[in-house]
């Protein structure tokens, strides 16, 4: 993940220190004196626009143009990717979007079906070597700078063998291709139950469980691409998205389940939907795997994991996160220069796609977990969450367009990922923390 360095959210950060007077300085990082369950973000309707990657080719080509967004959440109603960093277990996953009228929702699969929507693909890439790039991070008012070198897993270069062709691996950097002709398998078995989701509640439309091995709906990719096996690799962007193996650590043929288990410190685990890349997705990194993430101006992430103290030492050892990006951003260059993330810092109003860092730790070893939003009205909050280094975190992250609102809430241990929410219970997830010294208000473009 990367860190802004718009003016603007080290300005907006000041002015919304005034819901902690007594902040702390840690090794650079502010924190209040005390730990919160509920984060909300407020006065998301603020139009702007950003740099998005217009073509991209392996000779090093890369162009951009402005697109302009508006709306009650954006740009955060277009498509997003979840992304999971190690020391981390992953121990369930749901999306929810606002179901359109009465319609069947699957339930979930029991475990030798879990595999059923985790189609088996395989696709065609290049080969490679590893550069760095200087990142400059705002942080509470305070700049600093790091090299960033993260290409995906330490791994030799693959060789580039022939594989074939998906339509996940998108051949061209411009907009991606229609997968329509392309042909896809997925693995046999039995037709699960359904429930019906009236009109105004909300359906869940993605869903993982480490326990029982069920995977609908989604995806688990890594910046692991290897031409031998999906994705790939060069000298000039580094790794694509390429499908994950079941401990996340390298690159996969064909979609796979993530097991049951500990994500490794340097190991980052990347969610998007089952549904392959069009010319909705705009440009696509040549030879990547394509998904598009989970769009729409109201939706609903819910995620269980813990976060254990690894004591590990070194670049981004011991700094568990859980953050999502728009989906452009890794279908391009996640940890390249070419992507979206990144705006034009001459104006406040051309910051980047958009990037929401929801329970982050920021030093190896600290038990203190911040959030942070990063577009042209980003900020960033002085609250923490506490890491949950010995039991399992449930966490709701609620964007809501009637109220132009982000909410990140710790959820009750019982609270049930279930095949749909009542509009009260959505409702319920994005109402103040009833525990005022519980609850932080930030505001966008304060």
């Amino acid at each position: 993940m990367k860190y802004s360095t718009a003016i603007v959210v080290a300005a907006a950060s000041v002015a919304n220190a005034g819901f902690c007077n007594d902040a702390f300085e840690e090794f650079g990082n502010f924190f209040c004196p005390n730990a919160v369950k509920q984060i909300k973000y407020s006065g998301l309707d603020i139009a702007g626009k950003y740099r998005a990657v217009a073509q991209m080719d392996n000779s090093g080509t890369c162009t951009f143009k402005d697109k302009d967004y508006s709306g009650p959440i954006a740009p955060f109603d277009e498509d997003l990717t979840l992304h999971f960093r190690g020391p981390l277990e992953l121990k369930s996953v749901a999306v929810y979007t606002p179901s359109k009228g009465k319609r069947d929702v699957p339930q979930v699969h029991s475990k030798r079906h879990g595999h059923q929507h985790l189609h088996k693909k395989h696709h065609e890439h290049a080969e490679a070597e590893k550069r760095a790039d200087m990142v400059t991070a705002v942080i509470d008012g305070v700049t600093v700078s790091w090299e960033n070198n993260w290409f995906g897993s330490k791994t030799a270069a693959p060789e580039a063998t022939p594989a074939p062709v998906s339509a996940a691996s998108v051949g061209k950097g411009s907009p991606a291709e229609s997968p329509s002709k392309s042909k896809t398998s997925s693995s046999k078995g039995k037709s699960s139950p359904s429930v019906s989701v009236p009109a105004g509640d909300f359906e869940r439309i993605a869903y993982y469980n480490a326990k029982d091995q069920v995977a609908d709906g989604l995806v688990f990719l890594g910046n692991l691409g290897d031409p031998a096996i999906s994705g790939t690799w060069d000298t000039v962007w580094g790794s694509s998205l390429a499908y994950c193996n079941e401990d996340g650590t390298k690159a996969a043929a064909s979609p796979t389940i993530l097991k049951e288990g500990l994500i490794d410190d340097s190991s980052e685990i990347i969610i998007a939907s089952d549904k392959e890349c069009d010319e909705s997705c705009g440009t696509v990194r040549p030879g990547s795997v394509a998904y598009k993430g989970f769009e729409g101006a109201n939706k609903v992430f819910l995620a269980e994991f813990t976060m254990p103290l690894s004591n590990k030492q070194g670049w981004n050892m011991d700094m568990p996160a859980f953050w999502m990006l728009n989906g452009a951003i890794p279908r391009t260059g996640q940890y390249s220069k070419c992507s979206c993330w990144a705006g034009d810092n001459s104006s406040p109003q051309q910051g980047g796609c958009g990037e929401a860092d929801i329970i982050e730790v920021l030093r190896s070893g600290d038990t203190k977990a911040k959030s942070t939003f990063h577009f042209a009205a980003g900020t960033g909050d002085s609250h923490y969450f506490d890491r949950p280094t010995d039991k399992p975190m449930k966490v709701a992250v609620v964007f809501q367009a009637a109220s132009s609102t982000a909410s990140i809430k710790v959820l009750d241990d019982d609270f049930d990922f279930s095949t749909s929410l009542t509009s009260d219970q959505v409702e319920d997830l994005i109402n103040d923390e009833k525990h005022i010294d519980l609850f932080s208000l930030m505001t966008f473009g304060a």
